[in-house]
């Protein structure tokens, strides 16, 4: 993992297209303005995981109704 310091106002590059800049720091929080194409999805983490799961149980779910439509032949 790449560690990087950088101060209000100050930008990191992700490749040619992705551009993320400190815009705010007040205590322990720090805002992040982040400039990328409309293609790249931007997801926080804990909500990341949040979606992989959903994802997860739709998948299970699907499964078991195909299971259940089979099933009942």
């Amino acid at each position: 993992m790449l560690v990087l310091s950088r101060k209000k106002g100050e930008s990191i590059w992700l490749g040619d297209q992705i551009e993320i800049t400190i815009s705010e720091i007040k205590g322990d929080q720090v805002r992040i303005a982040i400039n990328a194409p409309k293609n790249v999805t931007i997801l926080r983490g804990e909500l990341l995981k949040e979606v992989s799961e959903s994802n997860t149980e739709a998948i299970n779910i699907d499964g078991f109704m195909d299971f259940l439509k089979n099933g009942e032949k």
